[in-house]
């Protein structure tokens, strides 16, 4: 054990001293911004568990897009839905392999591009929500909606270009940087209940479900037990077997090994979870002996196949007149769930994995990583995919030790694998990954302790952000609920303050007002972006170097290849000593 101990030891070593280990800033590459805790080693590992954790993508991806009936075309006039059409049905099962092939695709190229661009442990998908809105509201069940999926395509490939654009101008940052700190923190958290939730569901271990009468209700029945109306179990609660394989395996096995702090723990979970589940003729199979589970076992035996895709490439409709302002209400639809969603997400997982800056509310490369999201977006939408975003469950990878780029690459590398090898990772069931869901919203819950509890003006919004993603279902409602309820709650705090103030000649303030955080909807100060500055006369470039020129001093730092985090922290170290103890003054 300790020639391998060893051996591992002197592998990280010798790669972290490297140029590679330069470049993704490991830690020992003797790089001044390295990556604390940062190992070769524990970067790929990492990557495998994220693939792992998310690799139901594939499979869950492509089979709710294809309800949106893809490029076929229904032609029964008697059944719109075309539901028991054979035609058409075989049309979906070529539409449902060609999205298949499309999800690992788009997931691969952008997690590696993310990853390398970025050097950030962030994977990218086709998210799970606006996947059900493009299929269910946009395009509607076999294509039954107010937008074709070709226009539908259209219309996610243009969103793109504009997130493009809105992350040059700064616009996607700006939102990051101007809403308040116990709200950005408590997003992380919702974003943990909101994974520990779809854990607990039937898109996990099966644990909780709908119900008429609450909410949710306790579950854990075999499926055919299931009302297909409320979604409740009708009697035999807790006696499914995958509940408890998923509980004992997939749960308190790897937190048993997490606790000894055994490598690669939640891979163990995951895939000792999926073996006991692939044999047939079991009560807790994943290829159950019905049609479905038929066609599963089927296409699992295969193992290695590669399915190209014929329908869904490039098969935008650019004739947007023809729904005028169905389109657009479905373009703007898009814009706005997603750029709070992905913003959101994404500078959440950053926050996980430790690379926030606390001075500025940034992280580095952040246009860059804004922007690579962005054409993500228009590049799936080329492949046929609904909006790719940055994944929550990246959280797992994060957990297992991921701090770089490394970890991304990793992911998306196992991704393009995966299309050779699609009837292996479309086969994990999905109780194998639900307790490691449940586990990576252990860990974001650990950020809870951040938020300002003393003041009701900052507890308040972050509580409701924090539940409202979870029961909302949602990472984009539950944060407009948090603003939402900033925005009123303070802003009457203000105006009684002013009015008072006016009336009376003191403004009445709460008590305990002094314990709130501060907030200011200025961010351009001390780092504006790149375009501004240049138009300021503060930023050019020499010889391939940046130049940033302090305002305060009015003194230039050198910088190579620095990120904007990096000019940032120049910037504050001059105002420092030219300020002294100001520098929270300073606003970001």
């Amino acid at each position: 054990m300790s020639t391998v101990r060893n051996a591992t030891t002197a592998i990280n070593a010798h790669i972290s001293r490297s140029t590679f280990g330069r470049v993704f800033r490991l830690q020992g590459s003797g790089h001044e911004k390295e990556r604390k805790g940062s190992k070769f080693l524990t970067e790929i590992r990492a990557g495998v568990t994220t693939f792992f954790t998310m690799a139901y993508i594939i499979a869950v991806n492509a089979s709710i897009l294809t309800q949106s009936g893809g490029t076929c075309v229904c032609t029964n006039a008697a059944d719109p839905t075309c539901e028991t059409d054979a035609a058409y049905n075989t049309c979906l099962v070529g539409i449902k392999r060609d999205l298949t092939t499309a999800t690992a695709a788009i997931t691969g190229i952008s997690t590696i591009a993310f990853g390398f661009l970025t050097n950030l442990p962030v994977a990218l998908a086709p998210g799970m929500g606006l996947n059900a809105y493009f299929t269910y509201q946009v395009v509607g069940y076999h294509g039954t909606g107010s937008v074709s999926y070709r226009l539908a395509l259209t219309a996610v490939f243009i969103e793109g270009f504009v997130f493009v654009f809105l992350s040059l101008i700064g616009m996607r940052q700006w939102l990051v940087k101007v809403i308040p700190a116990s709200i950005k923190v408590a997003s992380g958290v919702g974003i943990g209940m909101f994974l520990t939730e779809i854990g607990m569901s039937y898109a996990g271990i099966g644990l909780i479900s709908g119900s008429p009468v609450t909410p949710t209700n306790i579950a854990g029945c075999p499926p055919q037990y299931l009302n297909p109306e409320t979604g409740a179990c009708d009697s035999h609660k807790m006696t499914n077997p995958t509940l408890w394989i998923g509980v004992i395996c997939g749960g308190l096995l790897t937190a048993y090994l997490m606790a000894y702090r055994v490598k690669s723990a939640i891979i163990i979970g995951i895939m000792i979870v999926s073996i006991m589940s692939w044999p047939r003729n079991t009560t807790f199979t994943y290829f159950p002996n019905t049609p479905d589970g038929d066609e599963m076992f089927s296409f699992f035996r295969q193992v290695v196949a590669f399915h190209p895709m014929n329908s869904t490439l490039a098969a935008q409709d650019w004739n947007v007149a023809a729904s005028g302002a169905h389109f657009l209400l479905a373009l703007f639809t898009f814009l706005y769930v997603d750029i709070v969603d992905a913003t959101a997400t994404l500078y959440s997982m950053a926050r996980f994995s430790g690379v926030v800056d606390p001075a500025s509310n940034d992280f580095p490369r952040s246009t860059l990583a804004y922007c690579i999201d962005a054409m993500s977006i228009s590049i799936g939408s080329l492949f046929g995919c609904s909006p790719v975003t940055a994944f929550i469950e990246s959280g797992a990878g994060i957990t297992e030790g991921g701090r770089t780029g490394l970890t991304a690459i990793t992911t998306g590398l196992c991704f393009l694998i995966s299309i050779f090898f699609a009837p292996i990772f479309a086969s994990i069931p999905p109780w194998a990954t639900g307790c490691t869901l449940i586990l990576v919203g252990c860990m974001m819950m650990r950020q809870v302790t951040s938020v300002n509890w003393q003041y009701i003006g900052d507890a308040l919004p972050a509580f409701v952000t924090i539940v409202s993603m979870p029961f909302c279902y949602s990472v984009a409602y539950g944060l407009i609920a948090g603003l939402f309820t900033y925005v009123v709650l303070n802003g009457g705090i203000y105006v009684t303050r002013k009015v008072s103030g006016l009336v009376f000649g003191r403004e009445i303030e709460p008590p305990d007002a002094d314990k709130g955080e501060y907030w200011t909807y200025k961010t351009g100060g001390s780092n504006p972006p790149w375009f501004i500055r240049a138009a300021q006369g503060q930023l050019w470039r020499r010889n391939g170097h940046a130049e940033f020129v302090d305002e305060y001093t009015g003194e230039g730092t050198r910088s190579l290849g620095g990120s904007e985090k990096e000019l940032v922290e120049v910037h504050v170290a001059n105002k420092s000593t030219t300020e002294g103890e100001n520098t929270e003054d300073i606003e970001k």
